[in-house]
């Protein structure tokens, strides 16, 4: 299984991951659907909504075990 990283792109997360789209979501990232979300990295998402990088690995935590 792939694991979801903060490389990844927001798009290429909604479009392969749907059960992440709900985690980010939460976490306040509500850029996935944004136009610029299929070039933005989910950390570069993170970084603009405010999140620290341990806020970050905890919702990258809770993406992975939401596909599970």
């Amino acid at each position: 299984m792939t694991k979801i990283t903060k490389s990844m792109t927001l798009g290429d997360v909604v479009s392969r991951y749907p059960n992440a789209t709900g985690v980010m979501l939460k976490h306040g990232l509500h850029c996935a659907g944004c136009p610029g979300a299929m070039m933005e990295t989910v950390e570069m998402g993170a970084v603009a909504h405010g999140m620290t990088a341990a806020q970050l690995a905890k919702m990258l935590r809770e993406m992975n075990d939401a596909e599970k």
